[in-house]
């Protein structure tokens, strides 16, 4: 389904911009207990969370951030971090103990009871670790049911509920009841139900923990595929740093109720906030998070395609390198160029480099997993090139970075 033929009905605050985030959190905390006030301002103090364990549990302490609209936002720590605590301020079930959680441009604990759940509808959907499917519907009636509770009318909310299907590749089933389709296929009836309701943002609370690791790592992959194709804004929940490692533009690292560090998963990976980052990190398979673009180092020579023979014979003479890279008026990849090829042209007397130049030349991405880069660099008598988007060349990649990599992998 393209993504244009998604109902827009909803209204969004005129406060919302385009440039505006589709959710922020200002230092927000959440208490639970006898005195959450107190609490609340002892913690502003610099208590710690075991010293206000008197007044009540606080579970969220000082959280800031923002999530930009379109990005997978993962927060990530174990058992008793609080980041189910915070999920569920996000979804407005309940409410900070002190700070502001803005979605869509409303701020939920200003909003009154009927707003409140009329923002919920419009502007959020939730996908449950445990499927949360209703036993006695059909799948194509569990994923046209928040549509129901918004109103939309039974053909209207079979339409769109038969396009979130199609979206998770399961319109085959529609007719199937819960109970006759596998744990996997059950999780993507839950995100059809989220897609259907065509809410601004996905809160995913350990969506896919309850799954096998292969289904696992299947659901992770359609999400990033669906998120790719309809843009919405995601907030996922795990305890797994490989799965947040996989799926999050970038993480949030949880501990003992506050927020220690957040970043891309490169950042996170080689410069941790603190020791307890560290030793998260330090099981994560870096040759799966880390990228070519990451890893990769200025060319030796890089020549103009209309530069001419002689002009890459002088570069080559002086980084004293056996070939060159060949790059056009845009800087795009055009091939190679080997000294003795252009030697030759010299004493032939050409002045165009076309027809020494090897277009047939190994390349990757600026955002290819380094774990995908070791085959094709073996094939590669050069230091393997690197490419934008457009195939204009970035960097390259020399044998031994790679060597490197991997020996410090072996190391770990």
């Amino acid at each position: 389904m393209p993504v244009s033929s998604l109902p827009a009905t909803l209204d969004v605050p005129a406060a919302v911009t385009p440039a505006a985030p589709a959710v922020r959190v200002d230092h927000v905390y959440k208490v639970f207990g006898r005195r959450p006030q107190e609490a609340v301002r002892r913690l502003r103090e610099g208590r710690s969370r075991q010293d206000v364990r008197d007044l009540g549990t606080a579970a969220v302490i000082d959280a800031t951030f923002e999530v930009a609209r379109g990005e997978i936002f993962v927060v990530m720590g174990l058992s008793g971090s609080g980041k189910s605590t915070l999920l569920r301020m996000l979804n407005g079930l309940w409410k900070p103990t002190a700070g502001s959680v803005e979605v869509a441009g409303s701020d939920l604990s200003a909003v009154s009871g009927p707003d409140l759940r009329r923002l919920r509808r419009s502007h959020v959907s939730m996908v449950f670790q445990h499927f949360a499917l209703l036993p006695h519907r059909t799948v194509l009636d569990n994923a046209a049911y928040p549509l129901e509770i918004q109103g939309v009318g039974r053909r209207e909310r079979r339409e769109r509920a038969t396009e979130a299907l199609t979206l998770v590749g399961l319109e085959a089933w529609a007719d199937r009841l819960p109970v006759q389709l596998s744990g996997g296929m059950r999780q993507r009836v839950g995100l059809a139900r989220a897609l259907a309701a065509n809410t601004d943002v996905l809160l995913m609370d350990e969506a896919f923990s309850a799954l096998d690791p292969l289904i696992r790592r299947e659901m992770q992959d359609q999400l990033l595929d669906l998120q790719q194709r309809l843009g919405k804004t995601i907030v996922f929940i795990t305890h797994d740093l490989n799965e947040a490692m996989h799926l999050g533009d970038r993480i949030a690292v949880m501990r003992d109720g506050r927020i220690v560090q957040i970043g891309m998963a490169e950042q996170i990976l080689s410069d941790p906030a603190n020791d307890y980052v560290a030793r998260f990190v330090a099981e994560v398979d870096r040759t799966r998070v880390l990228t070519a673009g990451s890893v990769m180092v200025r060319p030796a020579v890089v020549v103009p395609l209309g530069g001419g023979p002689r002009q890459a014979v002088l570069a080559l003479r002086e980084a004293q390198a056996s070939a060159a890279y060949v790059v056009d008026r845009t800087r795009r990849l055009r091939g190679v160029v080997q000294a003795d090829d252009v030697v030759e042209a010299v004493r032939a007397g050409a002045t165009e480099l076309d027809g020494t130049v090897d277009p047939d030349v190994v390349s990757v991405t600026t955002t290819t997993p380094l774990a995908e880069v070791f085959a094709p660099a073996a094939h590669s008598p050069l230091p393997l090139a690197v490419v934008d988007d457009e195939g204009r060349l970035a960097g390259v990649i020399p044998r031994v970075t790679l060597l490197e990599a991997l020996a410090a992998e072996v190391r770990r």
